[in-house]
């Protein structure tokens, strides 16, 4: 009986090692025997809650601060007026600009109205020409015929003359009347363009909400002196948050771009907010934590981006969150 039990237990032991050694060495034996090895059905990533920050300042321009509506914390739509500095000197810049351009215009009027005069005198030049010309034939033709005189003849060679040299006088006005007048229309263009970056510049002097958000840190007070480079807001989108997180090379291929993943946080125990793997890195960076021992250090994980539905603004930066992510089957 003791025998019996004996070859029993070795025959067990034997089996055991077998099955010992078929898993450390010859996996594939294994797998084709025993099937495929569970794991587990997801895996779990920590990080903290990110969103788009935009520290936001004046652009061209240097005053006092005059007004500031909204302290941190305070949700504003697309386009509000966050602050605005003492605007009174633009103003008055555009004020001279508008009366230049006024200016320019009149001037503009008077030249235009000089060059139809030149090229109406021009015109009535080309008629008196012509009837110069038709006085002296007549003249020269009587003389041929000796039913006119020397002198009359010769007057209206001199009238005809003069005529031309009228007409040559006055179309060199029209060129001058011309160039005059396309150099005021320069500088029409000039004081239109002018008033225009002024304008773009008094525009400055109100600081609008680029995007709708939550205002994170509020960097100023009233009368100080803003100016470019001078943090005032630092505004988070809030619609658009996501999770940072990293995986371990050997789930890299069970993770899919698009895929869904079930987001919660401490603050809100058990609500579940709809993420989507939205990147996935292609390059490889070692463990980014402190650790202890050398095989932890050097494990290499991929940094994955979880974009997170946040209509009610729950999710806000900074928050601790965990990440479900379902693994898929490799290569699928």
């Amino acid at each position: 009986m003791r025998a019996r039990r004996s070859v029993l237990i070795g025959i067990v032991l034997l089996v055991a090692a077998g099955a010992a050694w078929a898993l450390e060495a010859r996996p594939a034996l294994w797998r084709a025997v025993f099937g495929p090895a569970s794991g587990p059905a997801a895996i779990t990533v920590s990080g903290n809650i990110e969103a788009h920050e935009s520290v936001l300042s004046f652009s061209d321009v240097q005053a006092p601060i005059v007004l500031l509506p909204f302290d941190e914390g305070a949700r504003v739509a697309a386009g509000t007026v966050l602050a605005r500095v003492d605007d009174r000197l633009y103003l008055r810049q555009v004020d001279i600009d508008r009366a230049s351009l006024t200016a320019a215009h009149a001037q503009l009027s008077v030249n235009q109205a000089a060059l139809a005069a030149a090229r109406q005198t021009v015109a009535s030049d080309q008629y008196d020409l012509a009837e110069k010309k038709v006085d002296y034939a007549r003249a020269e033709t009587l003389l041929r015929q000796h039913t006119g005189t020397q002198q009359v003849r010769d007057l209206a060679f001199t009238a005809e003359a003069q005529s031309a040299a009228s007409l040559a006088h006055d179309r060199a006005m029209v060129t001058v009347a011309e160039r005059t007048l396309a150099l005021q229309q320069a500088n029409v263009a000039t004081a239109a363009q002018k008033l225009r970056l002024d304008l773009v510049t008094l525009s400055y002097t109100s600081l609008r909400a680029p995007f709708s958000g939550v205002i994170a840190v509020r960097e100023a007070e009233l009368g100080e002196l803003a100016g470019p480079g001078v943090a005032i807001f630092t505004l988070d989108d809030l619609d658009h948050v996501w999770l940072r997180g990293y995986v371990n090379e050997p789930d890299l291929g069970k993770v899919r771009l698009g895929e869904a993943v079930a987001v919660t946080t401490d603050t809100y125990p058990g609500k579940k907010y709809r993420g989507v793997i939205g990147f996935i890195s292609p390059d490889a960076e070692f463990t980014p934590k402190t650790v202890e021992t050398h095989a932890e250090r050097i494990t290499l994980v991929y940094r994955i981006r979880i974009d997170i539905a946040n209509p009610t603004h729950e999710l806000l930066p900074g928050m601790p969150a965990d990440a479900t992510i379902p693994l898929l089957p490799s290569g699928e």
